[in-house]
């Protein structure tokens, strides 16, 4: 199945809680959650019992929709997860965090994740110096991640730089000057602005 490309606020709405899919909007009352803090479709408003595989296939899916990835993106990435030392929830975000189009997201170059997989695909940023278009590539500390000199002219960055909101990614150093930011540490759960128990994606995949 591919990406899925429809209404993103009704992703929000079946989760039950904001995913920041939609930028500026999700931090105004034009949120769809706040006009409407049920699941989409006829039976939305409907109370069902809920199952324990319910709550985890909800939990994972949370994740899945606030990265924008696919089931198989997810299920490799918490192989590798359990794979790590250490807790594997924990360590299945560290990945998650790590993806080139979240840092660009972090960083405040893109309003949403989404805009950031698109700004990295059509090739407006450097990678350690070399031009990145996989948003899936995986950083570390010590990469330095940074707008390409061809791009940094065009209204978006411009723009970009007079709203930037300041750095609220305490893992990234950010040069808005340059346009460009750099990998000072790992990401940690409470870095993670999502209402997630990850234990119940482990116990989902642990099965």
């Amino acid at each position: 199945m591919g990406r899925y490309t429809g209404p993103v606020c009704r992703l929000c709405r079946r989760e039950g809680v904001k995913l920041f899919l939609k930028g500026d909007r999700c931090y105004t009352d034009r949120c769809a959650l706040n006009k409407r803090n049920f699941a989409p479709g006829q039976h939305g408003q409907s109370r069902k019992k809920v199952t324990e595989y319910g709550m985890q296939l909800r939990e994972k899916q949370k994740v899945r929709r606030f990265y924008g990835l696919s089931e198989s993106q997810m299920s490799k990435y918490f192989m590798m997860a359990d794979q790590m030392k250490g807790v594997t929830g924990d360590n299945m975000f560290k990945i998650l965090e790590s993806r080139l189009d979240n840092v660009v997201y972090r960083m405040g170059f893109a309003a949403s994740r989404a805009e950031a997989r698109q700004l990295v695909t059509h090739g407006h940023f450097l990678l350690n110096g070399n031009k990145a278009t996989i948003p899936s590539l995986m950083t570390t500390v010590g990469d330095v991640i940074e707008v390409k000199e061809k791009s940094r002219g065009s209204e978006k960055f411009k723009s970009l730089v007079e709203n930037h909101s300041g750095n609220t990614t305490p893992w990234i150093n950010i040069d808005l000057e340059k346009l460009r930011g750099t990998i000072v540490a790992e990401s940690t759960r409470e870095d993670i602005d999502l209402p997630v128990e990850e234990h119940l994606i482990v116990e989902l995949y642990s099965k």
